[in-house]
């Protein structure tokens, strides 16, 4: 999955694609680098953002996802919790719905979903960080999203689930979620991984977030290894070269 962001405010690519030909030959160059999924976001979800409105961000990606429709075979995603948002989206031609609130802050965005019938991403997240057992509260969390869209009349084939990396979790507790992200498999649908340039590998490296695409592809191998089926990324081509060779080596029987 590559990322577009099409925020003027974004951690790592902020304001490089908020021009609609530049953003759909960003789109473009990932498509042909190997994404399979293109997700577009237009609300900048790092700390300390500045929120913006449904209207704004309808007004920020609608155009794109149109253009994009209409110049890819790559399915598109919409990166978005908000319900308006998402239906908006989905008409213009987006196929999958990801929400960093796991339905959790707009229940009907599962409602878009199922009435579309499109698929739908549910992430970890939580307003606080106050844990008992990290693992099974994540866990707890997730059942949570789950249920909220299974309510809806999602489907169980559209469901995929994201384990929140960078969200309500301190930077060991996001080393942990990616080395136990096995645990996540046993709901028994798709996990998406979505570690690319994330903070705590600048904290580990310390770099800038336009340096982590290495430290990245280590996340990409091990999240493969932990059985994530898609990895969500800014840097299609080396993480799609590091998936392969983990795919290749992982499923290898003699």
């Amino acid at each position: 999955m590559g990322i577009l962001n099409v925020t003027p405010d974004s951690f790592s690519d902020g304001g490089q694609y908020t021009d609609i030909e530049k953003a759909v030959a960003k789109g473009k160059k990932m498509e042909e680098d190997g994404a399979d999924i293109i997700d577009i976001g237009g609300e900048s979800t790092r700390p300390g953002h500045t929120p913006v409105s449904a209207e704004e961000e309808i007004e920020r990606i609608i155009p794109v996802i149109e253009a994009l429709k209409d110049s890819l075979q790559t399915p598109i995603s919409v990166d978005t919790f908000k319900a308006a948002v998402a239906e908006q989206a989905v008409k213009a031609g987006a196929s999958i719905i990801n929400d960093i609130w796991g339905a959790k802050r707009e229940p009907e965005i599962a409602e878009i979903a199922a009435r579309y019938e499109v698929s739908m991403i549910l992430m970890h997240n939580r307003t606080d960080m106050d844990y008992g057992d990290f693992m099974t509260d994540v866990k707890a969390d997730l059942q949570e999203s789950i249920s909220i869209a299974k309510k809806a009349g999602v489907e169980d084939n559209q469901i995929i689930l994201d384990p929140g990396i960078g969200f309500a979790k301190t930077m060991k507790q996001n080393q942990y979620m990616i080395k136990e992200l096995q645990e996540l498999t046993t709901f028994g649908y798709p996990v998406l991984l979505a570690a690319s340039r994330k903070r705590f590998i600048g904290d580990i490296l310390d770099v800038p977030a336009d340096q982590r695409d290495i430290g990245t592809a280590a996340t990409t191998v091990i999240g493969i290894a932990k059985g994530a089926r898609i990895i969500r990324v800014h840097d299609v081509k080396a993480n799609l070269e590091a998936a392969k060779v983990a795919d290749a080596i992982y499923h290898t029987e003699l």
